[in-house]
C-alpha cells in the first residue's frame, strides 16, 4: 500500500511540477504528516525531491527528474492502451498523435508488458454508432478540435432550420453522445451547444480566448442534457400498465429518469398486478407511437384524444385479424 502511494506521489510531482503538502494529502487521501514521511522516504531512496519555502512554496523534483514507467502493473498497462481504441480520436484528426503516443509509452514499458496493446486490441473494440446507423465524422470536426486544443476563437456558420446563422464562439469542448458530436462554447455571456453535423463552415481566427479554468465540461453536459430532455416533455398522459408493460416501457422512453420517476410514483398493483401511472411525453402523437408498442399491456386513461387513437387502432387491428 505504501509503495503504491509513494509512486503516486512521485508521479503527481512529475506531472504537476509543484504541489503543497495539503494538495498532496488531498490527492492521496492521507494526512499531511503522512505526506511529510513519504517525502522523506523518497529522498532516502535517492529521488531528488525538495521543498520550496514561503507562501508560494511546495514540493518539487530537482532538475526535471523523470521516472520511467517501470511501476505499471499489467492491468494498468492494458487499461492505458484502451484509451487508444480507434474511433473518436481518429474522427477528431488525432489518429497519428494517438499512434505516436502509444509507441512512446510502449518503448518505456518493460519487456514483460510490451504485449499490452496487442492484448487490449484482441479483447476490446469500441463501435460508437447505434444499430442501423452508418455515420461519417462531421466535415468540420477536425478543425473544431484544433480550435478547442488551441483555445482559438472561431467564426461558426451553423444551419438552424431553413436558415444559416453566424456566431463568434469560444470553443470550450467537444462531446460525443450516441454517435453525434456536439460543440460546447461560449457566445458572449452564454454557454451554448451546437450539433457539429449542422455546422456549414468554420474560420479559425488568430485571437486566443482566456478559458475559464473552473468550467466543468462533463458537469455542464450532464446538467444541460437533463434540462433539455425535461423541456421536451411538455405533456402528460395517464396509463394502466401490466407487469410486462412496466418492464417493456423501459425500452420505449428516451430518458431514463422518466421511467425511474414513473415507477416510483405508480399506484400500488391491483389484483392482477396492473398499476396506474402518469407519463411525461413530448406530445399526444409521440405518446401514441411509443405506447402502441406495448400492445395489450397498456390501457390509456387520459387524455381522451389519445384514448380515442388507441380505440381506433384496436378496431382496425380487429378487422385485420378477424
Amino acid at each position: 500500500m505504501r509503495a503504491s502511494r509513494l509512486i503516486s506521489l512521485l508521479l503527481l510531482l512529475q506531472s504537476r511540477g509543484s504541489m503543497t503538502a495539503s494538495e498532496l494529502a488531498r490527492e492521496l487521501e492521507v494526512s499531511e504528516r503522512t505526506v511529510y514521511r513519504d517525502v522523506l522516504a523518497l529522498s532516502a531512496a535517492g529521488v531528488p525531491v525538495y521543498a520550496d519555502r514561503g507562501r508560494a512554496g511546495g514540493y518539487r523534483l530537482l532538475g526535471g527528474y523523470r521516472t520511467r514507467l517501470t511501476g505499471l502493473t499489467r492491468d494498468e498497462a492494458e487499461a492505458l492502451f484502451l484509451a487508444g481504441l480507434p474511433g473518436p480520436a481518429g474522427e477528431m484528426g488525432l489518429a497519428d498523435a494517438v499512434a505516436s503516443a502509444e509507441l512512446k509509452v510502449l518503448a518505456a514499458l518493460p519487456p514483460a508488458l510490451r504485449d499490452a496493446p496487442a492484448r487490449a486490441g484482441q479483447r476490446f473494440h469500441l463501435d460508437v454508432p447505434g444499430w442501423f446507423r452508418e455515420t461519417a465524422p462531421p466535415l468540420w470536426l477536425p478543425e473544431l478540435a484544433r480550435a478547442v486544443w488551441g483555445d482559438r476563437v472561431v467564426e461558426l456558420r451553423y444551419r438552424r432550420g431553413e436558415r444559416e446563422v453566424t456566431r463568434l464562439v469560444q470553443p470550450y469542448g467537444l462531446v460525443l453522445k450516441s454517435a453525434v458530436w456536439y460543440l460546447v462554447g461560449r457566445v458572449g455571456d452564454d454557454v451554448r451547444t451546437y450539433r457539429v453535423d449542422r455546422v456549414t463552415g468554420v474560420e479559425v481566427g488568430d485571437e486566443h480566448f482566456d478559458r475559464d479554468e473552473g468550467f466543468d465540461l462533463a458537469g455542464h453536459w450532464r446538467e444541460q442534457a437533463g434540462s433539455f430532455l425535461r423541456t421536451m416533455l411538455r405533456a402528460e398522459v395517464a396509463v394502466r400498465l401490466s407487469p410486462a408493460g412496466v418492464r417493456q416501457l423501459r425500452h420505449l422512453v428516451d430518458a431514463p429518469f422518466v421511467y425511474d420517476e414513473l415507477v416510483a410514483a405508480a399506484s400500488p398493483p391491483d389484483g392482477q398486478g396492473w398499476v396506474v401511472a402518469r407519463l411525461p411525453v413530448e406530445s399526444v402523437q409521440v405518446a401514441y407511437r411509443q405506447l402502441l408498442g406495448l400492445g395489450p399491456e397498456v390501457e390509456v386513461i387520459d387524455p381522451p384524444e389519445l384514448r380515442q387513437l388507441f380505440a381506433e387502432s384496436a378496431d382496425r387491428l380487429a378487422v385485420l385479424y378477424r
